[in-house]
């Protein structure tokens, strides 16, 4: 077989395949049906547990706490996603949650914290969005006071769009320790849930997994829970991200496929005027330019994938390092997602729009991810910097 720069090999495609069937035996069955009542925990504890059975989480984190390859995390959050987007996110939020304890917390901190994340008898979280720090992620207000002669500090103020907030066991937060504006003075903290003075609530939005509103009121945080430096927090956060963004276009690509599987399954059974769907111009027309664009949307996926791998997420500025190939990864794919899956829910008409159908999921689901870590304008903003170095 003629190997091209971005083809799975045997290995790879064998492992797609495993993950894609136990997604369909093992986790799609745990998955919720419907949307939980109003007061209902969020969380499925239930799934994330069987994710951990499964040995996907610790799949997250190889070799005792080393962080996944780029390209691995992609193909396994593809995979989980082309069949059950809730089993999906429930992995990849565990990922974003504590890879900044793997990358720059002490071996006490991944000691006490891996084994129950990578089993899912833990809930992680990434606390890093404010109500008026979204996508302008250096512009956070949540103060870290200084106290005390050991080092420590009171952390005052709110996050918001929390991912598996308020239910999250441990969350990495992200305050203000240094009055330098932007990105300086920014530090990283692992905060355990039941520290006092921490609270929050839930958010009713449009998602697939619990977002929440996190309060601190004076949480008490030491250096034994610092990540990394103090000021440093910024750039703890940016290399998580950069690690990330690139699988969150493999999680669209997975959305993708799914729609376009469905779309094309229809099509050929569907009789209208006088044949099958599939026979009108249009409709094979329209079919086509979803498979070109999530072919488009995977490989640049790949490519920025590969890109972090290669350098273990460092590397040359400029158009072709890993920050402006993830930010292409992205943007590309999470827009190309969203046509796919419109288009689908269009070809297949009303029924598309019933509750519980695939398509009825995935529509409500598709937009979100180009919004979170980081918006498509935002990934704009990124390529364009990249270009001008």
């Amino acid at each position: 077989m003629t190997r091209t720069a971005f083809a799975l090999d045997q290995e790879q495609r064998r492992f797609c395949a495993q993950v894609r069937q136990q997604a369909e035996e093992r986790l799609l069955p745990l998955a919720h049906k419907d949307d939980p009542a109003p007061g209902e925990p969020r969380v499925n504890r239930a799934l994330l547990a069987e994710l951990g059975r499964l040995g996907l989480l610790a799949r997250l984190f190889p070799d005792g706490g080393r962080s996944a390859a780029a390209l691995d995390l992609c193909l396994l959050r593809e995979s989980l996603a082309q069949v059950s987007t809730e089993a999906e996110t429930a992995l990849a939020l565990q990922g974003l949650g504590f890879y900044p304890v793997v990358q720059s917390g002490t071996e006490a901190q991944r000691a006490g914290w891996l084994p129950e994340v990578a089993s899912g008898r833990a809930v992680a979280a990434f606390a890093l969005s404010e109500s008026g720090a979204g996508s302008d992620a250096a512009a956070l207000a949540l103060e870290a006071v200084p106290e005390g002669a050991d080092g420590g500090w009171r952390l005052s103020g709110e996050k918001c769009w929390i991912s598996n907030a308020p239910e999250a066991d441990l969350y990495t937060v992200f305050a203000r320790t240094g009055p330098g504006a932007g990105a300086r003075g920014v530090s990283a903290f692992l905060v355990p849930a039941d520290r006092p003075g921490l609270s929050g609530e839930p958010l009713d939005m449009i998602s697939p997994h619990p977002i929440g509103r996190l309060r601190f009121d004076g949480v008490p945080v030491g250096p034994q829970d610092l990540l990394g430096e103090v000021g440093g927090g910024f750039r703890v956060a940016m290399r998580t991200l950069d690690l990330f963004r690139p699988s969150v276009g493999a999680f669209a690509v997975g959305m993708a496929q799914a729609a376009l599987d469905a779309a094309v399954a229809h099509a050929g059974a569907r009789e209208a005027f006088g044949g099958p769907l599939r026979d009108l111009q249009s409709v094979g027309h329209r079919l086509a330019e979803m498979a070109t664009r999530t072919e488009a949307a995977r490989l640049l996926v790949y490519a920025a994938a590969a890109a972090y791998d290669a350098n273990g997420g460092t590397g040359e500025p400029g158009l072709h390092g890993p920050t402006g190939r993830a930010a292409m990864a992205k943007l590309f794919a999470t827009e190309a997602a969203q046509y796919v899956v419109d288009s689908a829910v269009q070809l297949h008409g009303a029924r598309a729009l019933q509750r519980g159908h695939l398509l009825e999921r995935l529509y409500r689901e598709v937009r979100a991810p180009r919004i979170y870590e980081g918006a498509s304008e935002v990934q704009l903003s990124i390529v364009a910097r990249e270009l001008y170095r």
